[in-house]
Parts: structure tokens; C-alpha cells; sequence
């Protein structure tokens, strides 16, 4: 039977090779021609295992070659999937056993993007966009390798992400082995993998980071960390002093002066102990690269940042370089973004950015979700419809305390009871913590923005502290830009719709995409390499799952 088996698996397999004869690297059966074939094939990497594998979740190789066979695929396809998996040892790309991976949820946001405002609807799989989605909105999620289901899925973005790539890209402009690197497959020393990415050379002098500028910046950036993290690194600030300023002097502003010309803040030369004016500059600098407020102090949280040492950097350049091959390629129409460690709103207008805007997001344990979504709808005056988790965990505690909670905070309950928990809301209001309006595009995580009563905390530097939505510091100037274009919203109107204390339901003529990013390491547009925390502990999983020895 284990025979027969065998032989009918090498049919199928024999009969999906010869399917699509015109496809341009199909081969007719020279001996040179299936030479150059096997050289378009990556060899099974057999060192890869689950003690250095990024996934912990195997493929049988079978899986494939079974997908393969009942899809159909043409030889391109083929080949590549089949290289794909080799060069991975048939590790999972997608997925792990704890649920989608990072690279998988980047993809995933890509494809929704992708086939929803691309005219091409050769990836448009309603199936797999149910079984996605599902997944992407779990927030645990355990996944088996025995899983069949999770397979084909595994197996399916793989045919998508290559087909991707295919449709988007010259010939030459990602190479194949490139690609594959796209996800992480083995735990690498991060110097080694950062030698590896700034030395390889190809023939015909076409390199990925010629048609993805972000990830040029950070890899140009990668080069100089790389080459002060070889050279030992920098040494360490030990400054006793709660706060130094300018015309202050100490061994400490030596030292700090040292650490600022390793980096480029401040040219070479003074390493005297007094804090002058070019010091005052270059701790500015400092401070807006690593999102601090510029006011040229020096504090211990800006000695912290400056005693991050080099190798960790160049570990979180990396990380964030794989981040950027899963950008949009955005070239017109509007795009909203937010880069949640950044704690900013960027909104585009093709590639020209229109404006800035501080956002309040999501505090640890209420993480605001990394996603792409369509903003079309703004609401003023609107109710606050309290989610049934803070119902849970914080109105009835605070009811209890206090039987007039609900009436102080301008609070009912509407309806009946869900699963022993009642339905409350908050009215329209100056208490409203929606604030007068809220901006909304829908998602399995019923996230979106919102104007906030809570002003003060647009001061702070760093500004996780909501339950996941997103906080905008300046709600007036967005509704206005968003309606620039329907001329019977005025700014008269808006502003009188805001204070009516009347929900109100508004639609955009022309949705705008909104995406939601996570990077703690980027270049601007200014050229200045930025360094933010990593608020929800993604880039710490990633190192992990990366590095050997990592720090």
C-alpha cells in the first residue's frame, strides 16, 4: 500500500511539472536545461532543526509536493515553493506554535492591502481571507504541525507571497535566495547575519535595497553600528547626577561627549569636561532620535539610551530591515499610518507627507494591533460603547464602591445583559472618554480613533496608555482635512457637530487606508536614524527567535 502510495504521489508530481507549457522557465527535457533548473532550486538545508529553527513547526515534505500536484502550479511556482521550503528545511514561514508569526501577520496586512486596492485579483482567495482573518484576531492561539488545515494555510501564503513578489517586481530585483530570506529560518550570531547582508555581492550588481529605500537607509545605518560594534562598542556613562545642564561640569560630560561622537551627534575633538553650546546641540539631537523632548538635559533616562550598546542596536536594525521589506509600495492616494512605538500619525498624500500628529495608543496588556484597515466613517458627539472586558474588570469594581459610579461618569446601561455582564455606555459629553469625535475603520479588533478629554497626557514622551484605541492629540484638525472634500462640512458645521452632544454618523466619499506599523529603529525623511522602545516586547520575541547568544 506504502508503495502504491509513493508511486501515485510521483504521478501527481510528474503531472504538475508538465502543466503550463508556455510558462517562460518551463524546461523541455535537455540535460541542460534540467541542469539549469536544479541550479534555480535551493538544497534542502538539513542543519536546520528545532533547537535553531525560528519556527518550532515542521512541514512533512509530502504536504507540499501534494499541494503542489492538486493546485495545479505551473513550473515557476513549483520550483520556488519547493526552493522556498528546502532552504527552510520544510519549516513553517507563517505560523508557530503559539500562532501567526510576525512575518506572517506583515504578510498578511501586505495581502489585504494588496487585494483591496490593487485591480489585480489573482490573490483575492475568499477562503483564505476567512481563515486569515479568524486567525490574525485570536489573541492565543495554540497551532499544531498535525494540523492539516494550518498546513494547506501555511502552504497557500507561501504560493501567495511568491506570487506577490513575481507580479511586483522586475527580474533581478529580488533574487530567489533573497526572497527566501524574507522570513527568518535559522538562528544566526547577529554580527555574523549583519556581515553577511553588508558584504554579499551579485553579478549583476541588482540588490534589493534599490527598490525598497527604507530598508537602503537602515542597512547604510547597519554598516556604522556594525563597524563600532566590532571595533568593542562604546563605554558605558556612569553619571552620579540626577540631571546635567548646560555650563555644568563633570568627568561624566567627558564621557558622554565620547559616547555622542562614536555615533555622529557631535564632531570629533572636544572631549573637555564642560557642557557648552555644541554639547547642548548635540544632545538635541540625541533626544529627538530617540523621541525624548529636546530640551538639551541630560537625564538618567537619556544616560539609559546612550548605554544601550552597539551590538543591541545592531541587533534591532536588523530586525526592524525585516520589518521593512513587508512596507507598502504607496505611490498615490491617501495613507494613514501609525507607528506605534513612535507614538506619531503620519498622513500621506502619495509619497508627500501632509502632516504629523502625536497619538495616544494602547498600554502593555491592552496592545494596540499591528493591521491595515479603511477609514470611512467619522461620528461626532458619539457614545461611548463600553467594551464588556473593562465592564468586567473595572465599572462593577467601581460600582460597588459607589452605587452613583454610572450617573457621576454620565453612564447607562442599555439593553439586556450578555453573558451576566451588562451592556453599558457612556453619553456624549465633555466626561465622554471618546472625547467630541471618533474616526472610524473596521476591524475584527474594534479598534479606531478618537478625541480624548484627557489632554495632558499628550505632554508625556512616551504615550501608551489607552485600551487599544488610538488617541489623537488634534481630532479638530483631522476631521477638517477628512472633509476638506465634501464642501457641505464646513468648519463651522464640524465644530458644531462636535458640541451637539447628538451622535451623528458621517461617510468619507473616498475611504482612506489606515496602517498600523511597528518599528523601533527607521530612517526620516530628514535622513536621521530614529530609535524608539520596544513597547510590546516584539522586538525581544524576534531576538530570540533570531540570534544566538543575543543580548
Amino acid at each position: 500500500m506504502k508503495r502504491f502510495i509513493a508511486y501515485l504521489t510521483l504521478i501527481l508530481i510528474f503531472a504538475a511539472c508538465k502543466n503550463n507549457k508556455n510558462d517562460k522557465e518551463t524546461t523541455n527535457g535537455t540535460d541542460n536545461e534540467k541542469t539549469e533548473n536544479t541550479k534555480k532550486i535551493t538544497k534542502r538545508d538539513y542543519s536546520i532543526n528545532s533547537s535553531n529553527s525560528y519556527s518550532d513547526l515542521f512541514l512533512d515534505s509530502t504536504d507540499v509536493e501534494n499541494f503542489i500536484a492538486e493546485k495545479k502550479l505551473n513550473d515557476t511556482l513549483t520550483r520556488r515553493i519547493r526552493s522556498f521550503y528546502n532552504a527552510r528545511n520544510y519549516q513553517y514561514a507563517w505560523f508557530a506554535s503559539d500562532g501567526v508569526t510576525e512575518q506572517g501577520r506583515s504578510f498578511w496586512n501586505l495581502h489585504q492591502y494588496y487585494t483591496t486596492y490593487n485591480s489585480d485579483t489573482t490573490l483575492d482567495d475568499k477562503a483564505l481571507k476567512k481563515k486569515m482573518n479568524a486567525l490574525v484576531s485570536v489573541d492565543t492561539l495554540s497551532v499544531k504541525a498535525s494540523d492539516k488545515s494550518i498546513a494547506n494555510t501555511e502552504i497557500t501564503l507561501t504560493e501567495h507571497f511568491i506570487q506577490y513578489i513575481l507580479d511586483n517586481y522586475k527580474s533581478g530585483e529580488i533574487k530567489r535566495k533573497e526572497l527566501e530570506r524574507f522570513v527568518p529560518f535559522k538562528k544566526e550570531e547577529a554580527m555574523s547575519l549583519a556581515d553577511s547582508l553588508l558584504t554579499k555581492k551579485h553579478k549583476d550588481n541588482k540588490y534589493y535595497s534599490d527598490v525598497n529605500p527604507a530598508y537602503k537607509f537602515l542597512k547604510d545605518q547597519l554598516q556604522k553600528y556594525f563597524d563600532i560594534a566590532k571595533k568593542g562598542g562604546w563605554q558605558s556613562v556612569d553619571a552620579a547626577q540626577k540631571k546635567i545642564k548646560k555650563g555644568d561640569s563633570s568627568l561624566a560630560i567627558s564621557a558622554i561627549k565620547k559616547r555622542l561622537q562614536m555615533t555622529g551627534e557631535m564632531p570629533a575633538g572636544d572631549t573637555t569636561q564642560t557642557f557648552d553650546d555644541q554639547l547642548a546641540r548635540a544632545v538635541k539631537t540625541f533626544q529627538i532620535s530617540h523621541g525624548l523632548t529636546p530640551d538639551a538635559i541630560i537625564t538618567p533616562s537619556l544616560i539609559k539610551e546612550m548605554n544601550v550598546p552597539a551590538l543591541k542596536r545592531v541587533e534591532q536594525l536588523l530586525i526592524n530591515m525585516g520589518r521593512m521589506r513587508w512596507m507598502l509600495n504607496h505611490t498615490e492616494g491617501n495613507l494613514i499610518t501609525v507607528n506605534l512605538p513612535e507614538f506619531v500619525l503620519h498622513v500621506y498624500e502619495g509619497k508627500n507627507k501632509v502632516f504629523d500628529m502625536n497619538v495616544v495608543v494602547g498600554k502593555e496588556g491592552h496592545n494596540t494591533t499591528i493591521f491595515t484597515g479603511n477609514l470611512n466613517q467619522i461620528v461626532f458627539s458619539p457614545y461611548w460603547n463600553i467594551p464588556s472586558n473593562i465592564v468586567e474588570k473595572e465599572i462593577l469594581p467601581a460600582m460597588e464602591n459607589d452605587p452613583d459610579y454610572l450617573s457621576k461618569n454620565e453612564m447607562e446601561e442599555v439593553g439586556e445583559p450578555v453573558d451576566g455582564i451588562p451592556v453599558i455606555r457612556q453619553l456624549p459629553g465633555p466626561k465622554n472618554s471618546l472625547g467630541k469625535v471618533k474616526f472610524l475603520f473596521p476591524n475584527s479588533y474594534d479598534i479606531y480613533f478618537h478625541d480624548t478629554p484627557a489632554k495632558s497626557l499628550f505632554n508625556k514622551d512616551k504615550r501608551a496608555y489607552s485600551h487599544g484605541c488610538i488617541r489623537l492629540s488634534d481630532p479638530v484638525k483631522m476631521a477638517n482635512y477628512l472633509l476638506r472634500n465634501q464642501k457641505e462640512w464646513t468648519p463651522e458645521k464640524i465644530e458644531e457637530a462636535m458640541n451637539s452632544g447628538e451622535e451623528q454618523f458621517v461617510k468619507l466619499k473616498n475611504p482612506i487606508p489606515v496602517l498600523i506599523t511597528y518599528y523601533t529603529a527607521w530612517v526620516d525623511e530628514k535622513g536621521m536614524l530614529n530609535f524608539r522602545d520596544d513597547i510590546y516586547g516584539h522586538d525581544a520575541n524576534l531576538i530570540q527567535k533570531m540570534f544566538t547568544n543575543p543580548l
